[in-house]
């Protein structure tokens, strides 16, 4: 296949497009910073510009069979409206549908949607709220978007991340009735990406993926 990366130069973004690529895939990554993505090189076609541009998606999704979405704000600000993730979200929809390319792997994050309550008590009640309040709420509208978008997507809510090893021992859940916060490794959530895109086992579904 051949898959396009947002927020390929992130941590997470870093993870899938070695295991894309160590998969067989044919990697693009579309990258606003050109020294960021110089280490992808080897391994993926660099697309210069920014996921807010309508001409630049179309470009960097021209051939692909489909995406794999962890963008995510370089920087925390309790206080200062975030509209990344809704907004580059709806640009690249809007591009998929003009293409054809259904298949749709986004990255969004534990406490999204209705997983909100389920981080454990001081995620829920402290770090969350106070840190990742205008995050969340772009979260919210991203997977909004995402679900009305009539494309073959899934999204994964990742717990607390961690720069560890794969352990392969990956969980996935829907059914949260029992699950209060947890984490898993950028390794583990990049394989299970990867294997979902090729795959599509939880299709227009928005599992919580924890250790």
């Amino acid at each position: 296949m051949k898959i396009l990366v947002l927020g390929g130069t992130g941590g997470t973004g870093r993870a899938i497009v070695r295991e894309a690529h160590t998969n067989g895939h044919e990697v693009v990554v579309l990258a606003r910073s050109s020294k960021k993505a110089a280490p992808l090189r080897d391994t993926a076609t660099i697309v210069p510009g920014d996921a807010l541009d309508p001409v630049t998606v179309t470009i960097a999704l021209s051939g692909c069979d489909g995406v794999i979405s962890a963008l995510g704000p370089t920087r925390l600000s309790p206080l200062k409206e975030v509209t990344l993730l809704s907004g580059s979200t709806r640009v690249l929809v809007e591009a998929m549908q003009a293409q054809g390319v259904r298949r749709l792997v986004a990255i969004t994050g534990m406490g999204a949607g209705d997983s909100r309550g389920h981080g454990g008590f001081l995620y829920d009640r402290l770090f969350q709220p106070l840190l990742l309040g205008p995050i969340y709420k772009d979260k919210d509208r991203q997977e909004a978007l995402i679900r009305a978008s009539g494309l073959d997507w899934t999204i994964l809510r990742p717990s607390v991340l961690t720069d560890g090893p794969a352990t392969r021992t990956v969980r996935a859940l829907t059914d949260l009735h029992s699950f209060h916060g947890g984490k898993v490794s950028r390794a583990d959530v990049a394989r299970f990406a990867v294997t979902e895109l090729e795959r599509m086992d939880w299709k227009e579904k928005a599992p919580i993926i924890s250790q």
